[in-house]
């Protein structure tokens, strides 16, 4: 059964039956896959955002979305990717023609470079700029020095995703115009504030939920307390933003049993978000105008 914050909707001043929204894709590593049933749930009404604004695999999957990918060929591309251990590995073969060594290297303070990772296993659709998106788009990420913000919504797409989701030791740092950038979600792991526009919905998913009670004697492993830790701190800085502002919907599919690195789950995860689908569906019949297509 889903929980009772399952889904949010805010009384809005707006119009019952306005035409514009936008949407707000949040971090939360593998648990950010039920973003994949959330664009299949826009697909399936025929309606499409204003504005796309995602930190992390919320960014993975909010640029795919801006780039024109149905959410069906989002989900196929991820499924090939991730359902076997050798998925991603076939894909860095057969799209990159350089050493291993370019991509990983255990002897250095973060293991993988994104920006490559990213070139190798991205669809072709978001190989772009962002200018070129076919819906506006915006990813989140952090100024490791600056510790503040910084909101990418121009240059090429990759290294922008990749910056969203640098999240340190794992993935080095990327850096931009001059700035040293890595995981939005230690800022702004659901970016609703900065999805908002005039006289639009806004619509949020939140996947930075807990992981339940302890089941038996179960002890965290080091990489476990490690990722673990951080979803806690994406947890509370959303928790702690929605004390004083909300979004118009917020979504919270039931994916919080699932652990951060479980991409290898794809299909259950996606299996898990299928009632965030309808729940988005229903509020948004009464929230939007399903009659024409935005």
């Amino acid at each position: 059964m889903p929980s009772k914050t399952a889904l949010m909707v805010k009384p809005s001043s707006l119009p019952a039956k306005g035409k514009r929204f936008t949407l707000a894709l949040g971090g939360g590593a593998a648990r950010g896959i039920s973003h994949i049933a959330i664009v299949e749930a826009l697909d399936e009404l025929g309606v499409k955002p204003d504005l796309i604004v995602g930190t992390s695999m919320g960014s993975i999957i909010g640029a795919c979305y801006a780039a024109g990918m149905r959410g069906t060929e989002i989900r196929e591309h991820t499924i090939e990717l991730y359902r076997s251990p050798t998925g991603l590995l076939k894909r860095m073969i057969s799209q990159w023609p350089g050493a291993i060594s370019d991509i990983w290297n255990p002897f250095t303070s973060s293991l993988f470079d994104p920006v490559t990772l990213f070139e190798m296993a991205a669809p072709d659709a978001i190989k772009k700029r962002i200018e070129d998106l076919k819906i506006p788009f915006k990813a989140i990420t952090t100024d490791f020095y600056i510790h503040n913000q910084r909101i990418i919504d121009k240059g090429p797409v990759i290294p922008a995703i990749a910056a969203s989701s640098s999240l340190p030791t794992l993935f080095m740092p990327v850096e931009i115009d001059g700035a040293v950038l890595v995981d939005g979600g230690f800022v702004n792991p659901t970016p609703f504030d900065v999805a908002k526009l005039p006289g639009a919905i806004t619509i949020a998913v939140d996947v930075t939920g807990g992981t339940g009670a302890r089941k038996g004697d179960e002890y965290p492993s080091s990489i476990e307390t490690w990722i673990g830790s951080t979803q806690i701190m994406l947890h509370s800085i959303t928790r702690a933003k929605l004390k004083y502002e909300a979004p118009d919907i917020l979504i919270r599919p039931d994916v919080e049993l699932f652990g951060a690195l479980e991409f290898h789950k794809v299909n259950e995860i996606l299996k898990a978000s299928e009632p965030a689908k309808e729940r988005l569906k229903q509020a948004l019949a009464n929230k939007i105008d399903l009659s024409a297509s935005i």
